[in-house]
């Protein structure tokens, strides 16, 4: 294996993981499901039509092509909340516009390679898919609140993102439990990926 097919195997891995984060960032059901799984209406007082036009804001806000200020419908927020949700958003824009382009990159590349008879980079693509899951998913298993905490510790410089409910009942409509299954959706996309790409190189091998 060449460099040019490690480089495409990186290169498809960051196009996998940039994709998987932006379909769960997008993947409003998601939320919608856990609404009834923790009952959010019920333990927070909100009707559920307030709490999801208060999300809905929050993930249009996320998106790449939203310009304005973040402005909950109905709920208050800090200061230091806002300079939070900027800070998340940074990341969001970053993934969705920086980092996703520049993995397709990578992908014009891989069908060239798959065109030419070189599946090669599949099998390292592969493997790359699968260890990212497999061992975030191993920390997530273990102590999934020690993972939660030291993953903000690693992106943001400052504890902002411990909220206020009082300040910022935002927070009571963001139960970790929907985090953790966003984890898992982004990990689970991933590792479909990696097997998608296993198949396609056994597939692309026996016919050489």
């Amino acid at each position: 294996m060449n460099l040019k097919h490690f480089f495409t195997a990186l290169a498809l891995t960051l196009c996998t993981i940039s994709a998987a984060v932006i379909i769960t960032l997008n993947f409003r059901p998601l939320y919608y499901m856990d609404m009834d799984y923790y009952n959010l209406s019920e333990n927070t007082g909100y009707p559920e039509k307030e709490i999801r036009e208060n999300y809905d804001a929050l993930i249009d806000y996320n998106s790449v092509f939203f310009r304005d200020a973040l402005d909950f419908p109905t709920l208050p927020m800090s200061e230091e909340g806002r300079i939070h949700f900027v800070e998340v958003k940074r990341i969001f824009v970053f993934i969705q516009a920086v980092l996703f382009p520049l993995s397709l990159i990578g992908s014009l590349l891989g069908i060239y390679f798959l065109r030419h008879q070189k599946p090669a980079y599949l099998k390292l693509t592969s493997f790359l898919n699968l260890a990212l899951p497999a061992l975030l998913g191993i920390l997530i298993a273990l102590n999934w609140d020690q993972f939660f905490v030291k993953f903000h510790e690693l992106f943001f410089n400052n504890d902002y993102w411990i909220f206020d409910e009082t300040t910022d009942p935002v927070i009571t409509l963001l139960p970790d439990g929907y985090f953790m299954h966003c984890a898992l959706m982004i990990l689970a996309i991933i590792f479909l990926s990696s097997l998608l790409s296993f198949i396609l190189y056994r597939k692309k091998t026996k016919l050489r």
